[in-house]
């Protein structure tokens, strides 16, 4: 089969590799139908690194597909059953999975990232990371089960209230996910900052009440104007903005820090956070939100076509992952059935 190889360094190919295969009782062998193109991949494949992979991993960690062989010990899914997949597995023995925070489990690995994941036609998983989705849910519907999981789990954190107001800053896939989600829990209003118009035309479509250029206007007083006072929620969805969130949160606000990137270092200073009572918290991934993202996405409560703009087969990777870089799209989804 071919699948999408990191090869390190910045690099990756679409080559020919072995189809897995069912070698231990809790397996579970995919036929991949639809996989995501995730601002983590992208920050995988920059040089130097925003986020660490291993060199040969086949990638994809937002991926869904259909059974096709099980091990003798599964007991939750047979051949036909359609799945997404929970990327990031745990250990279940540390102190902190028996905590029950399997997300800051000591030994937390994670398929597309260091195991081999779904950009390729088949795909192996143990039992204990698979979600069923409703058979009438498109494949490239159901994809998005994983991002919007981990957005359930930051809206979490962050506990709005409805008539509350949001800042959400970059409106790529993740943020336009909280743009839907805020929208559902009452967040009025709701702003949205982001440099690329092809973007902010979607954060529009997607439900924000209002969108600023970042490059154009200064944020912090269309903020002001909106809210009176400040938002009473920050979302930094790209992960290097924390400094210009502490300045558009309201005194006592909380600011979200969702994006990842490695490399990029804040300057801050702590007394602004502890004179302003603010509250600066962090996300990580999905724990325990899979179940509530698939059920949004079934009910068609988070709009799941607002969303993809490009639709691809795996041999056009390397154009989805241009088309990201330069703010060309939103999602992108690859289905590795097609060349």
């Amino acid at each position: 089969m071919r699948a999408v190889r990191f090869l390190g360094e910045g690099t990756l190919a679409v080559e020919e590799v072995p189809i897995p295969q069912v070698e231990k009782l809790d397996d579970v062998l995919l036929e991949v139908e639809a996989a995501g193109i995730c601002g983590t991949d992208l920050h995988i494949l920059h040089v130097p690194p925003g986020h660490p992979a291993k060199p040969g991993v086949v990638l994809g960690h937002e991926y869904t597909g259909r059974v096709v062989e099980v091990g003798r010990s599964v007991r939750h899914f047979v051949p036909g059953d359609r799945v997404v997949v929970d990327p990031s597995l745990s250990c279940g023995l540390c102190d902190y999975c028996r905590k029950g925070l399997p997300h800051m489990c000591e030994g937390l690995t994670t398929f597309g990232v260091y195991l081999d994941g779904g950009l390729a036609r088949y795909n192996v998983v143990p039992e204990r990371a698979l979600h069923k989705v409703p058979p009438e849910l498109p494949p490239e519907h159901a994809v998005l089960a994983e991002p919007l999981s981990c957005v359930v789990h930051g809206v979490n954190r962050l506990q709005p209230q409805p008539g509350e107001s949001a800042v959400v800053l970059g409106a790529g896939p993740i943020g336009l996910l909280f743009t839907q989600v805020m929208t559902l829990a009452g967040i009025k209003p709701l702003i949205v900052s982001e440099p690329e118009l092809f973007r902010r035309e979607q954060a529009v479509r997607n439900g924000a009440h209002c969108v600023a250029d970042p490059a154009g206007v200064e944020l912090s007083k269309v903020v002001l104007q909106e809210t009176g006072i400040g938002a009473d929620m920050v979302v930094d969805a790209v992960g290097t903005l924390l400094e210009q969130a502490l300045k558009l949160a309201r005194r006592g606000g909380r600011i979200l820090v969702f994006g990842q990137n490695q490399t990029h270092l804040a300057s801050i200073k702590p007394y602004d956070i502890s004179r302003l009572e603010l509250d600066v918290l962090g996300s990580y991934i999905a724990p325990f939100c899979f179940p509530q993202a698939i059920k949004l996405l079934s009910q068609g409560l988070v709009r799941a076509e607002e969303l993809i703009t490009h639709r691809m087969g795996l041999g056009q990777i390397e154009e989805g992952l241009e088309l990201l870089r330069r703010g060309g799209a939103v999602k992108v989804v690859i289905d590795p059935r097609q060349t």
